[in-house]
């Protein structure tokens, strides 16, 4: 039997590496893995080489796990990140909808104001406030007006094989006895593993459309971190601080929500990959050996 192609764009990121562990041992179907620094370099903001590329491989999918995720850089960098959050996309979707196949588009809580009192449906109203939020909505805007089949993924906090906010914690954690992190930002830790997991069940099926997907519960970054060092082993302790404490001592130029908690509600409401609690998720990924 044949296999179907997947093509997965941004391959060696975090989401990337954890869609070719998660799709390995599923014979249906035979990765095309691309990144600007994979074997296969495909430049997603280039129309004509996606065309090209796209039309050559005629996939059953493509993932797009590709991103511009320096949220502070972006601020002053506006035209790369529309470029790769924004005309990638665009370009990723005209082509998937030239060769018939689908498309799973990954999003971001960045797309709210972050200002919410409650946890938010794919039905709550967008209002980014940094550039990344403004280009992450932008290339939803995109994937919606020119694919034909489609997934849209809204996730946050995102953790896996690669750098993030755990491991940051553990590495500080060796030369320090106290970290700063701010209490007053809540949201849900999500593993690139569970994504992962959600993507594999809804790829096959025809359940179209825009979802929240993070893991289940919230909690805010300093409570996070005192269960990184928790089952790291580790006995620094953590201060917790405001947001506006925090940029003071360490200014950025990109505001940050203060509210992300996002609910899977359209995954729920039709019978979709359900998440795991974020402590079990968090658990796996040390059991797991902090990949």
């Amino acid at each position: 039997m044949d296999r179907k192609k997947i093509i997965v764009t941004g391959c060696n990121g975090q989401l990337g590496r954890a869609v070719n562990t998660e799709f390995g041992g599923d014979d249906r179907y035979e990765l095309v893995n691309t990144d600007v620094t994979a074997d296969i370099r495909l430049d997603i903001t280039d129309v004509d080489q996606v065309m090209t590329f796209v039309k050559d491989v005629k996939p059953y999918a493509v993932i797009n796990c590709a991103a511009y995720t320096a949220v502070d850089r972006q601020e002053k960098d506006v035209d790369l990140s529309m470029k790769i959050n924004a005309i990638g996309p665009r370009n990723l979707a005209l082509a998937a909808s030239g060769a018939g196949a689908k498309l799973v588009h990954i999003s971001t809580d960045y797309v709210f104001p972050g200002v919410s009192d409650h946890p938010l449906t794919e039905f709550d109203p967008t209002g980014p406030a940094s550039v990344y939020g403004k280009t992450k909505l932008a290339g939803e805007e995109f994937v919606k007006q020119f694919a034909e089949r489609f997934y849209i993924i809204r996730t946050a906090w995102l953790y896996g094989d690669g750098h993030n906010f755990a491991k940051t914690m553990l590495k500080l954690s060796e030369t320090h006895d106290e970290l700063t992190v701010v209490d007053d930002q809540l949201g849900t830790p999500t593993s690139a593993k569970e994504l992962a997991r959600c993507i594999h069940s809804l790829l096959p099926g025809d359940n179209y459309g825009l979802f929240h997907g993070t893991c289940e519960g919230d909690t805010n970054w300093a409570v996070f971190a005192e269960e990184v060092l928790r089952l790291g082993g580790r006995d620094t302790r953590v201060k917790h601080v405001s947001t506006e404490e925090y940029a003071a001592m360490n200014p950025q130029s990109a505001p940050r929500p203060a509210y992300s908690i996002l609910d899977n509600y359209m995954l729920r409401l039709t019978g979709g990959y359900r998440f795991a609690d974020w402590h079990d998720a968090i658990a796996e990924y040390f059991r797991d050996g902090l990949k």
